[in-house]
């Protein structure tokens, strides 16, 4: 039986390489951001490669949740890297209540840094952080069991310790030969986006040493980032506690 994982990021977030990091293991399948096309064609908004996003994957989220939850892969894991900001609010999450989860959080400063580098303006949707905590409380009502939580700066202070921690509340065997490195270069499982948002990731061969500095915000963010780190700093404590 596949074991289903499901993990829940926000953009500019070491998302991507924490799929490097699952795709490197022998046992594991992964699929990048299933809902983008859906969300895409929904929403109307005009992201890089908008027709090439949507005609690259389903925009029926009903056969999406099928691919997601039904559809046979070859391996004893299914890692799904998903963006928070693709699931619109009210929709019924118990789609996935067999999976095993984990929310993957940032530093809302260091997100409106990184997202303005890629973009030219950013909002609380784009973020997503807020969906996050959103997704968190429903996640846990339909599963019956809060998910672990993750912080991208605790991964890159010290990867090892960091994804044996998350491989143990995903009730998954750590594999740190595989998951600490990685070849360089594109992979065949990543979005057709990849060529605008990964250009990092397709050079690393493992998680970037940590370097704490004062991320750049410009003025009119500053308002944002402080919106967005009351959910963050909600879902610290639930990592912490």
């Amino acid at each position: 039986m596949t074991i289903r994982i499901a993990m829940w990021s926000g953009p500019r977030n070491i998302s991507t390489a924490m799929m490097r990091s699952w795709e490197n293991r022998p046992d594991c399948t992964v699929v990048d951001e299933p809902f983008y096309a859906s969300y895409l064609h929904e929403t109307g908004l005009p992201h890089p490669g908008r027709e090439a996003v949507i005609a690259s994957q389903s925009i029926d989220r009903a056969e999406v949740i099928r691919q997601l939850t039904e559809q046979p892969v070859a391996t004893p894991l299914f890692y799904q890297k998903h963006m928070t900001k693709h699931m619109p609010q009210g929709m019924d999450m118990g789609w996935c209540a067999d999976m095993r989860h984990c929310f993957l959080i940032r530093d809302p400063a260091e997100v409106v840094a990184s997202y303005l580098k890629k973009m030219p303006a950013v909002d609380e949707h784009d973020i997503g952080i807020a969906r996050q905590a959103e997704l968190f409380r429903e996640i846990s009502a339909v599963t019956g069991k809060a998910p672990c939580v993750i912080d991208a700066a605790d991964v890159l202070r010290d990867p090892d310790a960091a994804l044996a921690s998350l491989c143990a509340s995903l009730d998954v065997d750590y594999l740190p030969e595989s998951m600490l490195s990685w070849p360089p270069g594109r992979r065949n499982s990543d979005g057709v986006w990849a060529p605008h948002w990964y250009s990092n990731v397709e050079k690393s061969t493992g998680f970037k040493r940590y370097h704490r500095s004062e991320p750049e915000v410009p003025e009119k963010y500053e308002a944002l980032c402080t919106s967005a780190r009351i959910h963050y700093e909600w879902l610290t404590r639930i990592n912490h506690r």
